[in-house]
């Protein structure tokens, strides 16, 4: 109310307040919108690629609408200043949602994919007439009685839906709607770094409505399974296999990454379950610079079958030890 256009005419700083407390409720009023703010914080609508517009292409009108449901009408301002300003709530469509399996490369290296999805749009030949309940207006308004004086509620009409207008004529194949299923191939840039879980928003590109005005689409993205690897946040992870030698004098092995293959230095006297780590060939970080690491855990190969030379070296290696060189530790929780 402080920051109101109305009590601060031709005011850029007051608008600019105003638009902020505006955005600042559309995310707390959203479950979806605040669980993508904790993980990425306010960068998260500055757009994230294919379209996402952010809070940065509201106008007035945008924000008039993102208070409404705090006053229980679509502009929570026209009860408090003369005159008010259009009641008319902007609207769209349906917003759709889709899955895209990504595999380990496509997540390191980025790219783009093409994908078909059925949207619902408006059929050539609908026509429609102004609602007979609210004559075009899109809402109804009650006016009250109270201690206070009137007290006027806005709520949107049932019969239009808001719009205003109501369908006259349905052409062949729509529903009764006036909407006919479409096949659309649309192409996704994949950001690179996404996790299960991660999604993005390509604006306007949802089911359209009688305006044709279109919803949004909303891409989830979720990691195939590798034959070798798995995940921990931005790292790689492996497990290679060794033998008694390799553990005891040390070795250099090839160990298989995303970017194709990396030497891996094994340090003498190695035990099993230790983690060997090979900076930067793990997955790119979200919307920041670098890489996460590989991570590889040794363990050691005990054969079950021996060939009479491996036997008699390691009988050998056997009968120099102590026949009790055993030592004890305390057993980690």
């Amino acid at each position: 109310m402080k920051y109101h256009p109305d009590r601060n005419p031709d005011d850029k700083e007051a608008e600019k307040k105003f638009k902020e407390a505006a955005e600042a409720y559309s995310v707390l009023g959203d479950s979806s919108k605040r669980q993508q703010y904790d993980q990425f914080g306010h960068s998260a609508f500055s757009g994230m690629g294919g379209g996402q517009g952010g809070f940065q292409s509201m106008n007035m009108e945008d924000i008039f609408s993102q208070f409404g449901d705090i006053f229980g009408g679509n502009n929570p301002f026209e009860s408090f200043f003369s005159g008010g300003r259009s009641s008319s709530r902007a609207r769209t469509g349906g917003d759709i949602k889709i899955k895209i399996n990504l595999t380990y490369d496509e997540i390191v290296n980025g790219g783009s994919k093409k994908i078909k999805l059925k949207r619902l749009k408006l059929a050539d030949g609908a026509t429609f007439s102004s609602c007979s309940m609210c004559g075009g207006a899109g809402q109804m308004t009650k006016v009250t009685n109270s201690i206070l004086g009137q007290m006027r509620s806005t709520s949107i009409c049932p019969q239009c839906k808001g719009y205003g207008k109501t369908l006259d004529n349905i052409p062949s194949g729509a529903d009764k709607n006036g909407m006919i299923k479409v096949e659309e191939t649309i192409k996704i840039n994949i950001p690179v770094g996404v996790e299960n879980g991660n999604y993005m928003t390509l604006d306007s590109q949802g089911h359209e409505d009688i305006n044709r005005t279109s919803g949004d689409l909303y891409v989830f993205f979720e990691e195939e399974k590798h034959e070798y690897f798995s995940r921990y946040r931005d790292d790689i992870l492996l497990q290679a296999r060794i033998n008694f030698a390799q553990a005891v004098f040390g070795d250099k092995i090839n160990v298989p990454t995303v970017d194709g293959k990396a030497s891996l230095k094994i340090p003498a006297g190695i035990e099993a379950g230790q983690i060997l780590r090979i900076k930067g060939k793990g997955f790119p970080r979200l919307r920041r610079s670098g890489r996460g690491d590989q991570l590889v855990k040794i363990q050691i190969d005990v054969p079950k079958k021996l060939s009479r030379d491996e036997k008699t070296i390691l009988q050998d290696y056997q009968n120099a030890k102590k026949n009790n060189d055993v030592s004890f530790e305390k057993f980690d929780d």
